[in-house]
């Protein structure tokens, strides 16, 4: 009895430890969106740390904290808390994630020869977050970043075979508009490996599913160099990436 009687104490104070820093976390992150809507970046960005330190796993606090740093221009902090976090939870592939997002948020504002490393950087992250968790975000980002490297590092091939899983994974789940991106991703993918009939073939059947998508319908429209104006201005590095995940968690709260 006094055995089982210890087991259930210890079970309930590592649930109430949990549902604790559970409620601190969002708290934090309720405070942090508050000080950045007042622009005071110090103390939203010092707030939006706590929120991600109680919770790695949340997919919302990571993204915010990161948009946080966009706007405060604060890259390397935002860089230094995740190489900090990723240490502490190896086994987090949201961090892992969100690491590799921050590599890639600092890209434009960086020179030519620095945007090569930043780049690579965050290709290793986010081949730890595919390694730990080969989800559809972590396969679809990774397949993405392969696209912008110059033809002669010969990775569009790999950023095929990524996008393709992606787009396997998502075809069995429920259908939802940012899974649009990967039939426009994939199509871009087959194009740069010169499989155009391929490209075209995918942007058609993602035109079936997402007509409204204007990407889409601009890439079928067109031939030529009017096409490879269109595909390439999507991988210029000087331009800054959306990777904002708010579609992400916004679909999980549905």
């Amino acid at each position: 009895m006094i055995r089982k009687g210890f087991h259930f104490s210890v079970a309930m104070l590592a649930i109430s430890l949990l549902c604790g820093s559970a409620h601190a976390s969002d708290s934090d992150f309720q405070q942090g969106i508050k000080a950045l809507e007042s622009n005071d970046f110090a103390a939203a960005m010092r707030y939006l740390e706590a929120a991600v330190t109680g919770d790695p796993n949340n997919v919302r606090y990571a993204n915010e904290y990161r948009k946080a740093a966009i706007k405060g221009k604060d890259f390397d902090r935002s860089l230094k808390f995740f190489e900090k976090l990723t240490n502490e939870h190896p086994d987090s592939a949201n961090l892992h994630l969100n690491f590799g997002f921050a590599y890639v948020d600092k890209i434009p504002a960086a020179g030519s020869i620095t945007q090569v490393i930043l780049a690579n950087n965050a290709l290793t992250q986010f081949t730890k977050a595919v390694e730990l968790k080969p989800d559809w975000i972590n396969l679809y980002t990774r397949g993405v970043s392969y696209l912008f490297w110059p033809k002669v590092f010969n990775r569009a091939p790999n950023g095929v075979a990524d996008l393709e899983q992606a787009l396997k994974i998502q075809k069995k789940e429920s259908r939802q508009g940012y899974h649009a991106k990967t039939y426009i991703a994939l199509g871009d993918a087959y194009w740069k490996t010169d499989q155009l009939d391929k490209a075209r073939a995918t942007w058609q059947e993602g035109l079936k599913l997402f007509p409204d998508k204007a990407e889409l319908k601009t890439r079928l429209a067109q031939k030529g160099d009017d096409l490879k104006n269109t595909i390439e201005a999507n991988f210029d590095p000087n331009k800054r990436v959306d990777t904002d995940l708010r579609d992400l968690w916004a679909s999980s709260q549905k």
